[in-house]
């Protein structure tokens, strides 16, 4: 199941990490929401192959240790969207449809 490009009128924004908000719901390890707004990562799908993070031409995204949790132990952060030039590869790239861009939310 890809992203919901709808989260922000979906969930609640229920904390910030790294300068970005986080949209809940957030229940440790197990769930850990939708990072990023313009750039936004779900996180409970992102499997961490590493695609988006080798392909960004401006270095959005970062490495977070993500321990315990099902789907991977580490997951691709936006902690720098604010560079975002919505170029989409990261988009393109992610295999299971974890990331949405959006210029519109930021």
């Amino acid at each position: 199941m890809a992203i919901d490009p709808q989260f922000t009128e979906n969930r609640a924004q229920v904390d910030t990490h790294k300068g970005h908000d986080v949209w809940g719901p957030v229940e440790e390890p197990e769930k850990l929401g939708v990072h990023g707004t313009h750039v936004a990562v779900d996180f409970d799908i992102c499997l961490a192959d590493g695609a988006c993070l080798e392909d960004c031409p401006v270095d959005v995204f970062e490495w977070v240790e993500t321990p315990d949790h099902p789907e991977s132990e580490r997951k691709a952060d936006p902690a720098n969207e604010t560079q975002c030039i919505d170029c989409m590869l990261c988009v393109d790239v992610c295999p299971v449809d974890a990331i949405d861009v959006d210029a519109g939310r930021a």
